[in-house]
């Protein structure tokens, strides 16, 4: 099966499973201080890893909440099945599946769904990237004085993020946190956000929103302007014309 085709239909439905859940009584727990998963999160990657396991059985999974998993095909698929649980356990609208295909090391495909939304955001590498089937671009902002950007954090470690957070806040037309990384940067690629960033990622937060803004004419570093590396976690992404001075910004240059 097509990469593409199969994660865009397993993030819609287990983004499906996601909205049918989102009034009914939570099972929440408490993985560390202020990381929490509840069994919609559980739920959401057992129905997009048995559908790996059964279409590419040869394929190394990284999700999570299940952990890795080791293939023998080259291809890994990673995986976020609820990025803004918290914002989920609320009740509060912005949450999203993440699922990206990777081969050789090299991120091939990537689907962003935001359910309640209903708005699916697709790339295949060298293909362009989409929003529900229309091509979507970067904006074209050139100043941080009239961007709109967004950041992350989480509560516990806000210090880590503490002086870029008001750097740009100061600088920026304006700022947002909606504690829903993958989500963020797929709207740095449809030109909703002009820049994203955040300190301590996870693979699964990242990489389909990577290729979405690469795919989208955008791009994507290190926050300090570095090769960025899927593992490291800290991301700065952009529309491409703001990015030199998105990085400024960031270190304090």
């Amino acid at each position: 099966m097509d990469p593409l085709a199969f994660v865009t239909d397993a993030a819609r439905d287990a983004g499906a499973l996601l909205r049918e859940r989102f009034r009914l009584p939570r099972q929440i727990e408490e993985k560390r201080t202020h990381d929490i998963v509840t069994d919609a999160d559980r739920a959401s990657e057992a129905l997009i890893v048995a559908r790996v396991r059964s279409t590419f059985p040869h394929a190394a999974i990284l999700g999570e909440e299940s952990g890795a998993t080791a293939g023998s095909s080259g291809e890994r698929f990673i995986i976020d099945p609820l990025d803004g649980t918290t914002n989920y356990a609320h009740q509060y609208p912005l949450f999203c599946v993440s699922i990206a295909y990777e081969r050789d090391g090299v991120l091939e495909a990537g689907a962003v769904y935001a359910p309640l939304l209903d708005e699916l955001f697709a790339a295949r590498r060298g293909g362009g990237a989409t929003r529900n089937g229309t091509r979507i671009a970067v904006s074209r902002v050139a100043h941080v004085t009239d961007a709109l950007v967004c950041t992350g954090f989480q509560p516990g470690s806000y210090t880590r993020n503490a002086d870029q957070f008001a750097a740009l806040s100061l600088q920026a037309q304006a700022v947002r946190r909606d504690g829903t990384a993958a989500l963020d940067l797929a709207y740095v690629a449809a030109g909703i956000f002009d820049a994203f960033w955040e300190f301590e990622l996870k693979p699964w937060d990242i990489a389909a929103g990577w290729l979405l803004i690469e795919e989208a004419g955008g791009r994507v570093s290190g926050i300090d302007g570095s090769a960025l590396v899927l593992d490291e976690g800290s991301i700065l992404g952009t529309n491409g014309v703001l990015h030199d001075e998105m990085e400024a910004g960031l270190t304090m240059r």
